[in-house]
């Protein structure tokens, strides 16, 4: 009787909710289940944080509907955080608009700036969100494949003109998830020009921009000549201060890319929470000490885990952002996925997940804590002894 719209029977199954239930079921049988799967990060947000959260709620005038853009003192700590880190200026009254989450954003980006028919660009593997705020506003999704030969960079010179004629947006995610590469300066430079010559948008992801290792800073798509031209980056305190449950996030560069996507958010949503905008001013204006902790937790569980596959003869690369390790294996990913799942109640994210692309390949979050990623790898190393 009730059938849902077209639109709701193109989308993909939605990857990271269908391992969740598969978490909860063996969970609830009694298993335990160690879980590489959804990148939610097992640290706590900083304390820091939430005590400005806790002072910000006792104020009841952010009770009220948070209409706009975002509170002007949180985005003017975004703007000063550009500047400071990535030496990037922003308007923060025109340039910067505060989101639910990095999700919420860039799922509606579209319905913003697309009509029936136009074709959007998207990394495969990645982010399945850029496919279905495609599918929601009557796009069409081409997806330019990212290979480990060309460092998990698109190749713009292979897109037919066919295509590119009905083209209007470009998603770009680095650090990437889930394969964990970084784009230079030079790519970026080479992504702007190729965007200005076919008028198209650059949405660029930049959700992991902050988790790096070794020291190396990966390079701020805005900073690049002429970016802000064309762009509009996608930013969130999710991962960098541990939030993701919190939803808070921005989008942030071209004014009339900013503008219209907060003229569909008046229209769709009231805004953001203004007692965590507050606590997102302690996020970016306050001390970095434990986002540099952070980093090196996740520094160490990747040189655990990295050590461990390596013993178990993967050929293993090593991620020098994110949180994640994109690991070929040599058998289909869902068959893999599903065997450490069965047999050792270990979850991994097979990459056909993340379209035809990532087939071949499986993604570990590093979102557990060392001792268990080593007792993970112990039973790992079991069933690939299994003859």
């Amino acid at each position: 009787m009730f059938e849902l719209s077209k639109k709701m029977n193109e989308l993909p199954p939605y990857l990271f909710a269908e391992i969740d239930k598969k978490r909860k079921s063996l969970i609830s049988e009694g298993y335990e289940v160690i879980s590489f799967g959804v990148g939610d990060p097992d640290l706590p947000t900083p304390k820091r944080v939430v005590e400005a959260m806790k002072r910000a709620v006792d104020d009841p005038s952010v009770y009220r509907y948070p209409f706009g853009k975002g509170r002007s003192d949180f985005r003017r700590a975004i703007a000063d955080y550009y500047k400071k880190y990535s030496d990037v200026d922003l308007d923060f009254e025109k340039e910067i608009c505060v989101l639910i989450g990095s999700k919420e954003g860039i799922a509606h980006f579209p319905l913003a700036f697309i009509n029936p028919g136009d074709v959007n660009l998207i990394p495969e593997p990645g982010y399945p969100v850029y496919q279905i705020g495609t599918i929601l506003a009557g796009g069409i999704p081409y997806f330019m494949p990212l290979k480990e030969q060309n460092d998990f960079l698109p190749d713009f010179g292979k897109i037919p003109d066919s295509i590119l004629k009905n083209a209007k947006i470009l998603y770009l995610n680095y650090p990437n998830n889930p394969t964990s590469a970084c784009a230079d300066s030079s790519f970026l430079k080479e992504a702007v020009a190729f965007c200005k010559k076919r008028g198209l948008i650059i949405l660029y992801d930049a959700a992991y921009h902050e988790i790096y290792f070794d020291g190396k800073r990966p390079t701020s798509f805005l900073s690049i000549p002429g970016a802000k031209d064309i762009g509009i980056e996608i930013h969130s305190l999710s991962k960098t201060y541990n939030m993701t449950g919190w939803r808070i996030g921005w989008a942030c560069g071209n004014e009339k890319l900013v503008s219209g996507l907060a003229t569909l958010k008046e229209n769709i949503d009231s805004g953001t929470f203004e007692a965590i905008q507050i606590a997102g001013i302690e996020c970016l204006s306050g001390p970095q000490d434990d986002v540099e902790q952070m980093r090196k937790t996740y520094q160490k569980r990747r040189d655990v885990l990295v050590e461990c596959l390596r013993k178990l003869n993967f050929q293993v690369k090593i991620p020098q952002a994110t949180f994640y390790l994109w690991l070929k294996i040599n058998e289909g990913s869902l068959s893999f996925a599903e065997k450490l799942l069965l047999k050792a109640n270990i979850i991994v994210t097979p990459g056909i997940g993340f379209g035809d692309s990532g087939e071949g390949y499986v993604r570990f979050a590093l979102t557990i804590d060392e001792e268990k990623i080593k007792k993970a790898m112990e039973k790992m190393s079991n069933v690939m002894g299994e003859k």
